[in-house]
């Protein structure tokens, strides 16, 4: 390369060596001043003063992108954890839900199996899968058919009382008309006085009627109705309803009463039916004929006399 092309602080000549050594000179003067007084930190200082504002006006639009980003970003993962915070809420409410129902089938279910410790009949248990409602109707369709030993005429109860009869047997279910079908009739006897009548069902599907009370009885609300067990179809002693209200009947002659059912109704879902009912009270079996045991007769035999004969001649 040409001298012309080289930088003039370093050619040769005694200026350019002067220069030099001037502005080595200059370099260590403000390195010593600013060691000890700190001049130009404070320059520094300012002048960062004045650019930061420039360096931050100049970040913004990155900065702006980059918090938009996270924004959405957050604002995205927030609406996820708020959706999945609602399944999961929603489940364990339906959880507990299903839980509660269990626990109260359960509890049903216990209330069942008292009942059928406390019998001395033998019962099978069955639960509703059909239900049949209707002004000339009140019947219930069960999970034991003939395959299960179910029978005609079987009675059916709850944990509180009586529910009614069944009426048809299928292969694998049956049907139960219920204590307030209308073509339903129950021998009950009064717990408090032992008056006995028949209890029928009503058309309203929620009541019993009593329409044969003699006038004369002392029948009043809050009386208790058991089953008598005349006619042998419904074992005697279980809960069948109870009096509610006392009044004349239409015709004059009776005093007519109505009950509310003892039986859940409307909410049993298991139900028991009752096998081998006893068979009816009656007289007492003959008592065996009185005599010496069987071991002793042969003795008792050789031991008695002989019979006497008659004479053969007569004395003279």
């Amino acid at each position: 390369m040409g001298p012309e092309s080289s930088s003039p602080l370093f050619t040769g000549s005694v200026a350019g060596t002067l220069r030099l050594i001037f502005y080595l000179a200059l370099a260590m003067v403000l390195m010593v001043l600013d060691h000890r007084n700190g001049w130009l930190w404070r320059v520094r200082y300012n002048a960062a003063v004045v650019v930061e504002p420039l360096y931050k006006l100049a970040g913004m639009p990155s900065a702006g992108m980059h918090a938009l980003g996270v924004a959405f970003a957050d604002r995205k993962l927030l609406t996820e954890q708020n959706q999945h915070l609602r399944e999961d809420l929603l489940l364990a409410n339906a959880k507990l839900n299903r839980m509660a129902a269990v626990a109260e089938q359960n509890q049903r279910l216990k209330e069942l199996l008292d009942t059928r410790h406390n019998l001395t009949l033998k019962v099978q248990l069955a639960r509703v899968v059909g239900v049949d409602l209707g002004a000339y109707r009140h019947r219930l369709m069960l999970d034991a058919g003939a395959r299960q030993g179910v029978k005609t005429g079987q009675p059916v109860i709850d944990a509180h009382g009586v529910m009614g009869q069944i009426v048809h047997v299928l292969p694998s279910t049956s049907e139960m008309m219920l204590v307030t079908d209308p073509d339903s009739a129950i021998p009950v006897v009064i717990e408090r006085t032992g008056l006995r009548t028949v209890a029928y069902g009503s058309r309203e599907g929620d009541q019993l009627t009593l329409p044969t009370i003699p006038r004369a009885a002392d029948v009043k609300a809050g009386d208790h109705l058991l089953t008598s067990g005349i006619g042998g179809r419904f074992p005697p002693g279980f809960p069948v309803g109870e009096v509610v209200s006392v009044a004349p009947a239409a015709t004059g002659t009776f005093l007519e009463a109505h009950a509310e059912p003892s039986a859940d109704l409307d909410r049993s879902q298991d139900v028991l039916l009752l096998h081998d009912l006893a068979a009816p009270a009656g007289p007492p079996a003959p008592a065996p004929e009185a005599g010496p045991p069987a071991s002793l007769a042969p003795a008792v035999s050789s031991a008695a006399p002989a019979p006497a004969t008659p004479a053969t001649g007569a004395a003279r």
